[in-house]
C-alpha cells in the first residue's frame, strides 16, 4: 500500500501481560524471511519504532504439518526464537480475531507444533506447551563473584531459574545479564527468572529475557520454567498463579507431563507501519 507518506505496510500490536508484540500478516505481505530480522530491529525499538519487545510473522502452515497456521517469531534485538508463550498467546487471540484458526488451534513454531486454546469470554488464551526438556538442577556457579545454585529447563527456549528471597530486592538487570551471558550456557544463552515462593501455590517470578537483553514485564515460558523446576524440588505444587514484574498472573499447570499456560491475551491497537521513515526494505528486495 503507496500513500503521499510513502509504501506502508497494516500491523497489529498486542500484550499478554505486558510483554508486547508487534504482528504482522504475511499472508497479505509476502515478506520473505531473509528480510525478516530486518524488520525486528527496526519496528521494535521504542523511541524509533513502535515499541514491542518481539515482533511476529503470522503465515500459513507448511504443506503436510499438522497445523492450522505458523509464525516466524523474533526478539527486538532481530534474532530469532524458537517460542515465546506469551506472544504465542496472542498469537491465538489474533489468528482467531483474522479467522486464520477457530478458538481451538495449532500453531507451528520452531520449537514444534502447540496447541491453543482461545476463551473468547474471559479474554484468556492457554497454551500447551511443547515438553520440557534438559532439566537440569542445582548447578552452583559463579555470578558476579558470588557462589549462587542455578536450575536449568527449556520450555521452547532455555532458561535458568533462581529462587530468592526477596524478588522485588533483587537486581534483576545485572544478575540477569550475569547469568544470561554466563559461560555455563553458551552459546546459546539462557534467560534468567528469579522467583521467590509465597506457598506451594503462588509466586513472584521476574525474569531478564535474551533477545530483549533486558528484564520484561512478563515470560511465559519462563514461568513455565518456574514450575518445572519448583515442582520437581517439591517447593509449589502442579499449579501456580505466578504475579509477574507487570502486576499481572500467568497461571501454570503440569498436566500429563506438559506445561500450560493461561493469562490475558489483547489486542491493543492496528496502525500502519511507514516503511520509508523506519528504512524498512519493502517486500520483495530479498528471496
Amino acid at each position: 500500500m503507496s500513500t503521499m507518506f510513502g509504501a506502508r505496510a497494516p500491523f497489529y500490536k498486542l500484550q499478554g501481560c505486558g510483554n508486547d508484540f508487534v504482528a504482522l500478516d504475511n499472508r497479505v505481505l509476502r515478506l520473505p524471511q531473509g528480510l525478516m530480522a530486518e524488520w525486528a530491529r527496526k519496528v521494535c525499538p521504542r523511541a524509533f519504532g513502535v515499541g514491542a519487545d518481539g515482533l511476529f510473522f503470522l503465515d500459513l502452515p507448511e504443506p503436510g504439518t499438522d497445523a492450522d497456521y505458523r509464525w516466524h517469531f523474533y526478539n527486538a534485538d532481530g534474532s530469532r526464537a524458537e517460542m515465546c508463550g506469551n506472544a504465542s498467546r496472542c498469537a491465538g487471540r489474533l489468528a482467531h480475531a483474522l479467522g486464520l484458526a477457530g478458538v481451538r488451534q495449532r500453531l507451528a513454531t520452531d520449537a514444534g507444533v502447540i496447541a491453543i486454546e482461545v476463551l473468547p469470554e474471559s479474554g484468556q488464551v492457554k497454551v500447551q506447551l511443547t515438553r520440557p526438556g534438559g532439566l537440569a538442577l542445582g548447578a552452583r556457579l559463579s555470578v558476579l563473584d558470588r557462589e549462587t545454585e542455578v536450575h536449568f529447563v527449556n520450555t521452547g527456549v532455555p532458561h535458568a531459574v533462581i529462587f530468592v528471597d526477596d524478588v522485588r530486592a533483587t537486581d534483576v538487570a545485572a544478575t540477569g545479564r550475569a547469568v544470561r551471558f554466563h559461560e555455563h550456557f553458551a552459546p546459546a544463552g539462557a534467560n534468567a527468572n528469579f522467583v521467590q515462593v509465597l506457598d506451594e501455590r503462588h509466586a513472584l517470578v521476574r525474569t531478564y529475557e535474551r533477545g530483549v537483553e533486558a528484564e520484561t514485564l512478563a515470560c511465559g515460558t519462563g514461568v513455565s520454567a518456574v514450575l518445572v523446576v519448583a515442582s520437581a524440588l517439591g517447593r509449589t505444587g502442579e499449579r501456580v498463579e505466578n504475579t509477574t514484574s507487570g502486576g499481572e498472573i500467568l497461571v501454570t499447570s503440569l498436566e500429563g507431563g506438559s506445561v500450560f499456560l493461561q493469562g490475558a491475551a489483547e489486542l491493543t491497537f492496528t496502525g500502519e507501519l511507514n516503511l520509508p521513515a523506519l528504512g524498512l526494505p519493502l517486500p520483495g528486495a530479498a528471496g
